[in-house]
């Protein structure tokens, strides 16, 4: 979480929440030789006539890594900034190897957070459904139903016993707004 950032106060005993996946992207700023870099290493993927990026899979932590001759990075499976940043300077340690000398320190942007949890309220979703704006929801075809958030901008899979999956978030300081404003919401319509 960056210093800046404030907290926003949730009652803990109302929720629990944990972050399952961040996806960010970052430039290294040079090219990248991606023959080169499959061949030196076992735990990558790359088929340049189905995808023009190459997938390295990095074991601790657990996450993979799009590297396009670009320089670009696409980095998922982390927890938290921290790891996406060791999985970054464990990209450009590999790099380092076949030649490649990144000089400028990589700007982490991330995209998107997705995390899951509880919400201690029994929710009818035929009533959120009916109340709520900006819902979808087919019991025959999925039992979750599907609620975006415009401020924050968030989107939540609710299940009537309270579970959830939150995407769409950049931040925590984001992430905890827009579980605020789904209890906010929920309560209202539901009373």
């Amino acid at each position: 979480m960056e210093k800046s950032e404030k907290k926003v106060k949730v009652p803990k005993e109302v929720f629990k929440l944990s972050i399952q996946n961040i996806v960010a992207t970052t430039s290294l700023k040079k090219d990248v030789p991606l023959v080169k870099l499959a061949k030196s290493n076992a735990n990558t993927e790359y088929n340049p006539e189905q995808f023009p990026g190459l997938v390295l899979r990095i074991k601790k932590p657990k996450s993979a890594v799009l590297v396009f001759s670009s320089g670009n990075l696409v980095c998922t499976g982390t927890k938290s900034v921290v790891q996406v940043k060791e999985v970054i300077q464990n990209v450009i340690k590999q790099l380092k190897k076949i030649g490649v000398k990144v000089t400028e320190k990589p700007k982490i942007t991330v995209q998107n957070i997705v995390a899951s949890g509880f919400i201690d309220i029994n929710l009818n979703l035929n009533q959120l459904a009916l109340l709520l704006k900006n819902t979808e929801y087919e019991p025959e075809q999925f039992p979750g139903l599907v609620y975006k958030l415009i401020e924050p901008t968030a989107t939540f899979l609710l299940f009537s016993n309270g579970k959830l999956v939150c995407t769409g978030t950049k931040n925590r300081q984001q992430l905890d707004e827009a579980i605020k404003q789904l209890l906010k919401n929920t309560k209202e319509v539901l009373g």
